[in-house]
């Protein structure tokens, strides 16, 4: 079974989701794929596990801290490859950022074979958003494209976190706008 609960956030309303023990989904309302990493149907319960230490975690962080992934139990679901890059974007620091080139550089060193495509739709369908930092990946020209949630939540997640911006410009065509 799967539960599900929500969380008031500066960015919108965020869907929460836990196996029961740890969680498996952080979604922003309207963000594409919300929900599609979940095998079943979520039941409303506000206290399944891993709940209370996302909330104090997110709380944190939108306080301005910047608290550990390894505080809140996370458990994505994914294919093997999609977890390996999702470990990848938990080891971008804060106010920091990578592109999709340079996660498929480390991942075919590490497993013989990967592209910056593959490296897109793993970062894309990233169950556990701002967690699991997707929105520290960027493109290797500078452009803020590819956040499931949308540019401007991007743009606000990497100016919350004290990034660079000078370098940044958003795409004016695309799939994540």
């Amino acid at each position: 079974m799967y539960y599900m609960t929500e969380y008031a956030s500066p960015v919108g309303t965020l869907t929460l989701a836990s196996d029961g023990e740890a969680v498996c989904g952080l979604w922003l309302d309207g963000q594409k794929y919300h929900g599609n990493t979940v095998p079943g149907p979520m039941a409303r319960d506000d206290g399944a596990g891993g709940f209370a230490e996302l909330r104090t975690w997110l709380d944190a962080y939108f306080e301005g801290e910047k608290p550990s992934a390894d505080d809140v139990p996370l458990a994505p679901i994914g294919s093997d490859f999609r977890q390996a890059v999702w470990s990848k974007l938990l080891a971008i620091p804060y106010g920091e950022t990578t592109t999709y080139g340079a996660i498929a550089d480390e991942l075919r060193a590490e497993r013989g074979k990967a592209s910056a495509l593959a490296v897109g739709g793993a970062v894309g369908h990233n169950p556990i958003s701002i967690i699991i930092p997707c929105h520290r990946v960027v493109g290797s020209d500078g452009s803020l494209t590819g956040y499931a949630g949308g540019i401007a939540r991007k743009t606000w997640l990497l100016e919350h976190e004290g990034a660079d911006m000078a370098r940044f410009y958003a795409p004016k065509h695309g799939t994540a706008l």
